[in-house]
Parts: structure tokens; sequence; C-alpha cells
């Protein structure tokens, strides 16, 4: 039996058997999105245990599922029955950062957080900063193709993955990629793992690409009285040339439920906040401020003006970030993670708000607006399936949406569960074939997070 061998061949405390126990790592953060129960969860400490793991598996022919931190909100980690949890959540050392070559050398379980500290002690500045930075993890941050705040200015996950350590759907430890600034020796296959979501092979080591600290930021903050108006203001930022290091949509609903739940002071007297920042260096970045704050006036702005308090801006940033875990408290909460172009976004808000009216849904809005990935939040009250199957056809309804404004159904969550049928909306059925068969080819016996992208 598959938990015999495992035994024999791992350490002990490997194994998590304990059902309460195992019950934490068997889905998540997707509200809706289905889970099985697993035979065991592992949590092996070494490259070689998880290639010990992958090979059992092959043996027994039993569904392997990598997992993170969980933090994830398309159902990607989530276990199926009869199947293998494995967490690289003691794969957790920073290996290396080497400041001449500016790259870090670390393990799948490294907090996004933690490795940006550890970074800046050095100079030096990792810039993927999704707003579970604080819990998620390198691995998972590259197995969805993370993005964040900052990543209108400075690119997602995949633009900083130089090279990664594997465990393949054959049972190999295989090492893709390189440590040089450039090469092309044969395809990306460490590029083609980035937004794999764990379907093609389980990461047990990341190096990334490191930049310098950058200079300090301005911030420009402006009130709005709709989302449409704020929609605009975002066009006009990007008509204008600007390439903001960060531009977020933050509604009244979050900022209420932040201030509720953290009691930050955070009420203001506006439907939605945009934030804006620069961090251009010395006069540049003062001319990219003010042509913000002129963007975010011209365009329905009810107040406007460059924050001369860091404190209360970082506080208003900090509000966008708890925003998600804030709502929660309120009802279960049905994430949606489109990206349209920027000149579409107030179209795509606009839709967003007659899809709410349309279905009698809550839906708060926060978006990393700068570059059009929208993050409508569906809220329902708890245990009203009415609700819940209104929430549903608004969520569905809006990826339709995004999808005739030539958008994408997922910008940086992943597609998981939650996404399938979106993805086969986006796609043609022969890029559909296209992504069958690398999966057959990287993992034969389909043993790897069956189920989750691809149908």
């Amino acid at each position: 039996m598959l938990i015999d061998d495992l035994r024999t061949e791992l350490p002990a405390d490997r194994l998590v058997e304990d059902p309460d126990v195992a019950s934490g790592y068997v889905h998540d953060e997707a509200e809706w999105a289905p889970h099985g129960n697993p035979v065991v969860v592992l949590r092996p400490h070494t490259a070689e245990e998880v290639r010990t793991v992958v090979r059992a598996c092959l043996r027994h022919r039993v569904p392997l599922v990598p997992r993170g931190a969980g933090t994830g909100l398309s159902g990607g980690a989530n276990a199926v029955d009869g199947g293998v949890v494995l967490s690289t959540e003691q794969l957790s050392a920073i290996r290396e950062i080497d400041a001449t070559e500016r790259l870090a050398v670390v393990e799948p379980g490294v907090v996004n957080d933690d490795l940006r500290a550890a970074c800046a002690e050095q100079g030096l500045w990792y810039p993927p900063d999704p707003a579970s930075a604080p819990w998620s993890t390198i691995g998972g941050n590259v197995a969805t193709n993370a993005g964040g705040l900052c990543c209108v200015k400075y690119g997602v996950t995949r633009d900083y993955v130089l090279g990664l350590q594997v465990v393949t759907g054959t049972g190999e430890l295989v090492r893709l990629g390189r440590r040089t600034a450039k090469g092309v020796a044969g395809y990306d296959l460490a590029g083609l793992m980035v937004g794999s979501e764990g379907t093609l092979g389980v990461i047990t080591e990341v190096t990334v690409r490191l930049r310098p600290l950058r200079e300090p930021e301005h911030t420009v903050a402006g009130y709005f009285s709709s989302v449409v108006d704020a929609g605009r203001a975002v066009a006009a930022v990007g008509a204008a040339g600007l390439t903001p290091s960060a531009l977020e949509l933050i509604d009244r609903h979050c900022l209420a439920a932040v201030d509720e739940w953290k009691n930050m002071g955070l009420t203001v007297d506006a439907d939605v906040v945009l934030l804006g920042r620069t961090d251009a260096p010395g006069a540049a970045g003062e001319r990219e401020a003010e042509a913000m704050l002129e963007c975010f006036e011209s365009n329905g702005a009810t107040w406007a003006a460059r924050s001369t308090d860091q404190e209360e801006a970082d506080a208003l940033f900090a509000a966008r970030r708890l925003a998600y875990p804030a709502l929660e408290r309120l009802g279960p909460v049905l994430t949606e993670d489109v990206c349209v172009p920027k000149a579409a976004v107030p179209e795509m808000l606009a839709r967003i708000e007659a899809s709410a009216r349309r279905h009698d849904t809550l839906i708060a809005n926060i978006a990393h607006a700068g570059d059009g990935n929208l993050h409508p939040l569906l809220i329902t009250p708890p245990g009203d399936d009415d609700a819940r199957a209104r929430a549903q056809a608004a969520f569905h309804e809006i990826i339709a949406d995004a999808l005739d404004l030539g958008g994408t159904v997922t910008g940086e969550h992943g597609v998981g569960l939650l996404k399938r049928d979106g993805l086969a909306g986006e796609l043609d059925a022969p890029v559909l074939d296209l992504h069958r068969a690398v999966k057959a080819a990287l993992d034969p016996h389909g043993i790897l997070n069956p189920g989750k992208v691809i149908a």
C-alpha cells in the first residue's frame, strides 16, 4: 500500500495522518470550490523526499496535489479523494542571496515578505508583492504567476524567475532555467512551469532575479463618487503615458470592512478611493506625481491631493491589502480576478455594477487598476443558498464580460477549479489541445494535481 511505502521511505514526522490536522490542508481560500479527502498529507523537508513521494504516487497511480500556504483563491490546491497532499511548508530555507548577480535561491516554502526583508538587508528588492505577501509562499507565487500592487510597473512573478528545481511527473529531479542574466539555450521550460499550478511538476527550489532597493515613493490619492469615474481616471493615467509604481482602487465597502475590523480611522467621504504611487527618482517623480494628480482631478475626482503624510498613505495601502480578509468576516466571499485592457476598465467596472444590480448581489471592488486587473468580491450572507446561486451567476457573467472586452479570466490567481469553464471560453480548441499535449508529455500518468486548469 502507498501509506506503507511512505512510512518505510520517509521519517515518521513527514506524514500527517490525524484527520483533524489533515483537514487544514484540504482546500485553499476559494469559496465554494469543491475538494476531496486525501489519504495522507505529507510535509517533506528536502527535494529528495519530494522525489520519493512522487515516485511512490507513481507506483500506486495515486494523485498528488502540491500545496504552498493555501492562500490561493481558485481551488488550485484543493485535495482530491484518495490522493496525497504534499505541503512545501517545511522547505523554507533562503539558501543564497547574491548581491553581485542580484539573485536569490530559495526553497518553495519561503514566505514572500520574509524573502523581501532578507533582500532589503543587502540593499536589494524582490518586486512581486501579492496582497497575501505576509502569508503566501514563493512556491505558490510561482505556481500561480502571482502579481501584486507594484506589477503595473515591475511585472509579475514570471519576470523574476530565472531557474527552478522541479520533480517531474515521471519522478525525475531536474533543474530548469539558469543563473545568468541572459540565456536562450533550449525551450523556456522554467517559464512553462510558472503559472502551471502544480500540474506539470512539484517545485523544490526557485532562483529569482532581484533589483536594487527603490527610491521613496510619492503617493497621490483621489476620491470618486463611483467606480466608473475612478475607472476613467485609470484610463487617463495610461493614456498620459504614465507608469505608476502602483495604482490601486478600493471602494467604500472594503474601507468600511477594514476599518470595522482594525479600527484604522479610514472612513472617507467617497464611494471609491484611487491610490497612485510613483518611485521615479528626483524631479521625474515630482512631475509624474503632478501628472497623476491632474488625471484624477480632470476625470471626476471629488477630491484629490498628493499625500504629505507618509503614515496616512501607508495606512491606505495597508487597507488595500487587508480588504479581502476584512470582507471575509461579513460572510462567504467569491473572488474574481479578471483582467481587461486599461482603456476598458471604466466599461468593465460599469458592467460589474450592472451584474450586482441584476443579480441582487453585494459586490465590493478592489483592483490593481493600473494594469486592468480587477478583483470584484461577491459577498453573500452565511447559509443563504439563494444568495449563493445569484452570486455564482454574477461571477460567470463577469467572466463573460471580461472576455467580451478583450480581457482574460484570470490575471494572477490562476485557473484552478473555479475558472476552468472560463479558460475554455478564452482559448480556442487547438490551443487547449496544445495545453493537454504539454500536460501529457510532462505528466504522462496524470498524477499531478488532476482536474485543475484543463478539464
